[in-house]
């Protein structure tokens, strides 16, 4: 369930949600999203907040009506490109604007951003190693 704040309207926080999961193709090009009313439900919203925030990604594009099938996600790739693209931009701002509130210089920043992905990576190719051994034992190999 999603956590809302006070200080920003319901239906730009569901907006931004949506928005997300189109931009991770957790909602991919073309699918029926779910009605209102499961969303609300979903949401724990009310069904008019809901249908302000799906109007307003009509409006923008990211979402079309089809008769008698419901709400889809566009299937418009650019513009798909573009959200993720500005919404990653926003992350990256996020992030320089925090470090730099704790006094960290851009060459700091860097060198941690550097070590955090070195680090995801090394994870990752533990992940891969760890997943290859399980599905050599399932195929009756020997390790």
């Amino acid at each position: 369930m999603m956590i809302f704040h006070a200080e920003r309207p319901i239906y730009l926080q569901l907006m931004d949600e949506l928005k997300g999961q189109i931009a991770a193709g957790r909602l991919a090009p073309g699918e029926k999203i779910a009605s209102i009313r499961e969303l609300a439900a979903s949401y724990a919203v009310n069904p008019n907040t809901v249908q302000r925030a799906l109007a307003e990604l009509e409006r923008e594009g990211l979402l079309s009506t089809r008769r008698a099938s419901g709400k889809m996600v566009t299937e418009d790739a650019g513009m798909i490109r573009e959200l993720r693209s500005a919404l990653a931009s926003g992350q990256v701002e996020a992030l320089l604007s925090a470090m730099e509130s704790l006094g960290f210089s851009p060459g700091e920043t860097r060198e941690l951003f550097d070590q955090g992905l070195r680090a995801r990576g090394d994870q990752q190719k533990e992940a891969g190693k760890k997943a290859g051994k399980e599905a050599h034992i399932e195929e009756g190999g020997n390790s």
